[in-house]
Protein backbone atom coordinates (compact mmCIF):
# COMPACT_ATOMS: atom_id res chain seq x y z
CA UNK A 1 0.00 0.00 0.00
CA UNK A 2 1.43 3.35 -1.41
CA UNK A 3 1.52 6.17 1.00
CA UNK A 4 2.08 10.09 -0.23
CA UNK A 5 4.56 12.04 1.66
CA UNK A 6 4.33 15.92 2.00
CA UNK A 7 6.27 18.01 -0.34
CA UNK A 8 8.55 19.98 1.12
CA UNK A 9 8.05 24.01 1.81
CA UNK A 10 10.22 26.12 -0.33
CA UNK A 11 12.32 28.32 1.96
CA UNK A 12 11.07 32.23 1.65
CA UNK A 13 13.21 34.15 -0.11
CA UNK A 14 15.78 36.65 1.41
CA UNK A 15 14.39 40.12 1.58
CA UNK A 16 17.75 41.35 -0.55
CA UNK A 17 16.24 38.88 -3.17
CA UNK A 18 12.72 40.45 -3.17
CA UNK A 19 14.43 44.02 -2.83
CA UNK A 20 16.22 43.18 -6.50
CA UNK A 21 13.59 41.55 -8.21
CA UNK A 22 11.18 45.15 -6.95
CA UNK A 23 13.52 47.07 -8.27
CA UNK A 24 14.57 45.30 -11.69
CA UNK A 25 10.41 45.33 -12.08
CA UNK A 26 10.10 49.14 -11.79
CA UNK A 27 13.56 50.07 -13.83
CA UNK A 28 11.72 47.82 -16.55
CA UNK A 29 8.47 49.79 -16.30
CA UNK A 30 10.21 52.79 -15.80
CA UNK A 31 12.51 52.00 -19.33
CA UNK A 32 8.98 50.77 -21.13
CA UNK A 33 7.75 54.23 -20.41
CA UNK A 34 10.99 55.99 -21.30
CA UNK A 35 10.42 54.29 -24.62
CA UNK A 36 6.64 54.93 -25.46
CA UNK A 37 7.38 58.44 -24.60
CA UNK A 38 10.32 58.26 -26.99
CA UNK A 39 8.17 56.56 -29.80
CA UNK A 40 5.16 59.10 -29.76
CA UNK A 41 7.56 62.17 -29.09
CA UNK A 42 9.12 60.81 -32.46
CA UNK A 43 5.47 60.26 -34.23
CA UNK A 44 4.08 63.85 -33.36
CA UNK A 45 7.04 65.73 -35.08
CA UNK A 46 6.62 63.90 -38.38
CA UNK A 47 5.43 66.27 -41.41
CA UNK A 48 2.27 64.25 -41.63
CA UNK A 49 0.71 65.83 -38.76
CA UNK A 50 1.69 69.45 -39.48
CA UNK A 51 -1.18 71.43 -40.23
CA UNK A 52 -2.01 71.85 -43.56
CA UNK A 53 -5.73 73.34 -43.67
CA UNK A 54 -8.55 74.69 -41.76
CA UNK A 55 -11.55 73.90 -42.35
CA UNK A 56 -14.46 76.85 -41.30
CA UNK A 57 -17.92 76.58 -41.38
CA UNK A 58 -20.72 79.05 -40.17
CA UNK A 59 -22.79 81.74 -41.36
CA UNK A 60 -20.63 83.99 -42.34
CA UNK A 61 -21.89 87.08 -44.11
CA UNK A 62 -18.82 90.11 -43.00
CA UNK A 63 -15.68 87.63 -43.02
CA UNK A 64 -13.95 86.13 -45.79
CA UNK A 65 -10.97 83.78 -46.32
CA UNK A 66 -8.38 86.65 -47.00
CA UNK A 67 -9.20 88.16 -43.48
CA UNK A 68 -9.76 85.37 -41.51
CA UNK A 69 -6.21 83.83 -42.98
CA UNK A 70 -4.41 87.35 -42.27
CA UNK A 71 -5.53 87.85 -38.63
CA UNK A 72 -5.15 84.14 -37.45
CA UNK A 73 -2.33 82.53 -39.45
CA UNK A 74 0.07 84.33 -37.96
CA UNK A 75 -1.20 83.39 -34.18
CA UNK A 76 -1.02 80.03 -35.17
CA UNK A 77 1.79 77.27 -33.55
CA UNK A 78 2.78 73.18 -33.28
CA UNK A 79 1.05 70.91 -35.64
CA UNK A 80 -2.22 68.51 -34.83
CA UNK A 81 -1.45 67.39 -31.48
CA UNK A 82 0.73 70.53 -29.67
CA UNK A 83 -1.54 73.55 -31.31
CA UNK A 84 -3.32 75.32 -28.59
CA UNK A 85 -6.97 74.89 -29.29
CA UNK A 86 -7.36 78.04 -26.65
CA UNK A 87 -5.22 80.20 -28.23
CA UNK A 88 -6.40 79.55 -31.39
CA UNK A 89 -9.96 80.20 -30.62
CA UNK A 90 -9.00 83.79 -29.68
CA UNK A 91 -7.40 84.39 -32.36
CA UNK A 92 -10.40 83.52 -34.55
CA UNK A 93 -12.38 85.80 -32.12
CA UNK A 94 -10.59 88.54 -32.30
CA UNK A 95 -11.25 88.83 -35.92
CA UNK A 96 -13.67 91.99 -36.54
CA UNK A 97 -17.49 90.64 -36.53
CA UNK A 98 -16.51 87.32 -35.16
CA UNK A 99 -18.51 86.83 -32.08
CA UNK A 100 -17.83 83.21 -30.72
CA UNK A 101 -15.34 80.60 -32.14
CA UNK A 102 -15.31 76.69 -31.53
CA UNK A 103 -12.11 74.66 -32.65
CA UNK A 104 -11.74 70.92 -33.09
CA UNK A 105 -8.63 68.38 -33.88
CA UNK A 106 -9.47 66.87 -37.37
CA UNK A 107 -7.24 63.84 -37.89
CA UNK A 108 -4.35 63.62 -38.94
CA UNK A 109 -3.52 67.58 -39.67
CA UNK A 110 -6.15 69.86 -39.79
CA UNK A 111 -8.60 72.26 -37.81
CA UNK A 112 -12.00 72.63 -38.03
CA UNK A 113 -13.68 75.52 -36.79
CA UNK A 114 -17.21 76.77 -36.80
CA UNK A 115 -18.07 80.66 -36.31
CA UNK A 116 -20.72 82.89 -35.20
CA UNK A 117 -21.25 86.17 -36.39
CA UNK A 118 -22.24 88.94 -35.07
CA UNK A 119 -25.57 90.29 -36.11
CA UNK A 120 -25.74 93.95 -35.70
CA UNK A 121 -28.50 95.76 -34.57
CA UNK A 122 -27.83 99.24 -33.98
CA UNK A 123 -24.81 101.94 -33.82
CA UNK A 124 -23.70 102.20 -30.05
CA UNK A 125 -22.48 105.86 -28.84
CA UNK A 126 -22.01 107.63 -32.49
CA UNK A 127 -23.44 106.88 -35.34
CA UNK A 128 -20.93 105.40 -38.03
CA UNK A 129 -18.36 104.76 -35.03
CA UNK A 130 -16.97 101.24 -35.39
CA UNK A 131 -19.04 100.29 -32.00
CA UNK A 132 -22.04 98.65 -32.90
CA UNK A 133 -24.66 96.18 -30.66
CA UNK A 134 -25.39 92.68 -31.34
CA UNK A 135 -28.19 90.61 -30.85
CA UNK A 136 -27.55 89.99 -27.36
CA UNK A 137 -27.02 93.12 -26.38
CA UNK A 138 -23.09 93.49 -26.71
CA UNK A 139 -21.10 96.13 -27.60
CA UNK A 140 -18.38 95.00 -30.47
CA UNK A 141 -16.18 96.79 -32.64
CA UNK A 142 -15.93 96.75 -36.40
CA UNK A 143 -13.68 98.00 -39.42
CA UNK A 144 -14.59 101.11 -40.29
CA UNK A 145 -15.39 100.66 -43.70
CA UNK A 146 -18.19 97.89 -43.02
CA UNK A 147 -20.08 100.32 -40.75
CA UNK A 148 -21.01 102.87 -43.59
CA UNK A 149 -23.40 100.75 -45.43
CA UNK A 150 -25.45 99.91 -42.04
CA UNK A 151 -28.72 101.67 -42.17
CA UNK A 152 -28.86 100.73 -37.99
CA UNK A 153 -30.60 102.58 -35.31
CA UNK A 154 -28.51 104.68 -32.85
CA UNK A 155 -28.26 103.99 -29.26
CA UNK A 156 -26.75 105.00 -26.33
CA UNK A 157 -25.90 104.84 -22.50
CA UNK A 158 -23.41 104.49 -19.52
CA UNK A 159 -20.78 101.75 -19.62
CA UNK A 160 -22.37 98.17 -19.46
CA UNK A 161 -26.03 98.98 -20.33
CA UNK A 162 -26.29 98.09 -23.67
CA UNK A 163 -28.27 95.51 -23.08
CA UNK A 164 -31.02 97.56 -21.25
CA UNK A 165 -30.87 100.33 -24.04
CA UNK A 166 -31.70 97.74 -26.72
CA UNK A 167 -34.34 95.94 -25.09
CA UNK A 168 -35.90 99.13 -24.47
CA UNK A 169 -35.52 100.11 -28.29
CA UNK A 170 -37.29 96.42 -29.14
CA UNK A 171 -40.14 97.47 -27.24
CA UNK A 172 -40.40 101.13 -27.97
CA UNK A 173 -39.89 100.84 -31.66
CA UNK A 174 -43.16 98.64 -32.55
CA UNK A 175 -44.87 101.79 -30.89
CA UNK A 176 -43.81 104.31 -33.10
CA UNK A 177 -44.30 101.86 -36.11
CA UNK A 178 -48.09 102.74 -35.17
CA UNK A 179 -48.06 106.07 -36.39
CA UNK A 180 -45.80 105.57 -39.70
CA UNK A 181 -42.77 106.72 -37.50
CA UNK A 182 -39.36 105.09 -37.28
CA UNK A 183 -37.35 105.42 -33.99
CA UNK A 184 -33.66 106.25 -34.79
CA UNK A 185 -32.36 107.05 -32.26
CA UNK A 186 -32.60 106.26 -28.44
CA UNK A 187 -30.64 107.59 -25.28
CA UNK A 188 -30.16 106.40 -21.23
CA UNK A 189 -28.91 109.33 -19.68
CA UNK A 190 -26.63 108.73 -16.86
CA UNK A 191 -28.99 109.82 -14.36
CA UNK A 192 -31.42 107.53 -16.25
CA UNK A 193 -33.46 109.22 -18.18
CA UNK A 194 -34.72 108.36 -21.67
CA UNK A 195 -34.69 110.39 -25.06
CA UNK A 196 -35.85 109.01 -28.63
CA UNK A 197 -35.43 110.78 -31.46
CA UNK A 198 -37.63 109.97 -34.99
CA UNK A 199 -37.04 109.72 -38.53
CA UNK A 200 -38.42 112.97 -38.84
CA UNK A 201 -35.87 114.34 -36.64
CA UNK A 202 -38.41 115.41 -33.86
CA UNK A 203 -37.05 114.92 -30.04
CA UNK A 204 -39.17 113.21 -27.61
CA UNK A 205 -38.54 113.31 -23.99
CA UNK A 206 -39.48 109.81 -22.27
CA UNK A 207 -38.23 110.16 -19.05
CA UNK A 208 -37.58 107.73 -16.02
CA UNK A 209 -39.18 104.75 -14.53
CA UNK A 210 -39.93 101.29 -15.77
CA UNK A 211 -40.54 99.80 -18.94
CA UNK A 212 -44.02 99.64 -18.27
CA UNK A 213 -44.11 103.34 -17.15
CA UNK A 214 -42.10 104.16 -20.84
CA UNK A 215 -44.69 101.98 -22.77
CA UNK A 216 -47.95 104.05 -21.19
CA UNK A 217 -46.33 107.08 -22.00
CA UNK A 218 -45.34 106.40 -25.39
CA UNK A 219 -49.14 104.92 -25.56
CA UNK A 220 -50.78 107.73 -24.75
CA UNK A 221 -49.16 110.01 -26.87
CA UNK A 222 -49.15 107.77 -29.79
CA UNK A 223 -53.16 107.62 -29.39
CA UNK A 224 -53.90 111.24 -29.49
CA UNK A 225 -50.11 112.75 -31.51
CA UNK A 226 -52.12 112.11 -35.10
CA UNK A 227 -55.00 114.23 -33.96
CA UNK A 228 -53.31 116.94 -32.34
CA UNK A 229 -51.32 117.44 -35.08
CA UNK A 230 -53.60 117.30 -37.85
CA UNK A 231 -55.78 119.91 -36.59
CA UNK A 232 -52.73 122.73 -37.42
CA UNK A 233 -51.68 120.73 -40.13
CA UNK A 234 -47.97 120.84 -39.09
CA UNK A 235 -45.12 117.72 -38.01
CA UNK A 236 -43.76 116.92 -34.94
CA UNK A 237 -41.22 118.66 -33.91
CA UNK A 238 -40.45 117.82 -30.15
CA UNK A 239 -42.36 116.65 -27.28
CA UNK A 240 -41.98 115.83 -23.44
CA UNK A 241 -43.45 113.20 -22.35
CA UNK A 242 -43.03 113.81 -18.71
CA UNK A 243 -45.80 115.10 -17.24
CA UNK A 244 -48.26 112.74 -15.10
CA UNK A 245 -51.53 113.25 -16.67
CA UNK A 246 -50.38 114.26 -20.43
CA UNK A 247 -47.61 115.64 -22.71
CA UNK A 248 -46.19 118.68 -24.34
CA UNK A 249 -45.74 119.14 -28.10
CA UNK A 250 -43.87 121.66 -30.50
CA UNK A 251 -45.49 121.85 -34.16
CA UNK A 252 -43.31 123.15 -36.34
CA UNK A 253 -44.28 126.58 -37.85
CA UNK A 254 -46.76 126.75 -34.77
CA UNK A 255 -45.75 129.14 -31.97
CA UNK A 256 -48.15 130.16 -29.08
CA UNK A 257 -47.08 132.76 -26.84
CA UNK A 258 -47.37 133.35 -23.42
CA UNK A 259 -45.92 135.93 -20.88
CA UNK A 260 -42.60 133.79 -20.57
CA UNK A 261 -42.86 133.84 -24.51
CA UNK A 262 -42.55 130.25 -24.66
CA UNK A 263 -43.07 128.30 -27.82
CA UNK A 264 -44.18 125.00 -26.91
CA UNK A 265 -48.21 123.44 -26.11
CA UNK A 266 -48.99 121.17 -23.76
CA UNK A 267 -51.77 118.72 -24.54
CA UNK A 268 -53.42 117.32 -21.06
CA UNK A 269 -56.28 114.30 -21.19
Amino acid sequence: MRRSLPLPTPAPLPLDIKLMNALTVVLSLVFAAMLLALAVAWLMRQSVFNLSAIRVQGDLAHSNAATLRANVTPKLAGNFFTADLETTRSAFEAVPWVRQAVVQREFPNRLKVVLQEHQAIAFWDKEGDAHLVNSFGEVFEANQGDTEAEDLPLLNGPQGQAALVLQAYQLLAPMFEEIDAVLEQLELSGQGGWRARLDSGAAIELGHGSFDELQARTRRFIATLTQVSSRYGRDLESADLRYGNGYAIKLRGVTTVNAADKEDKKVKR
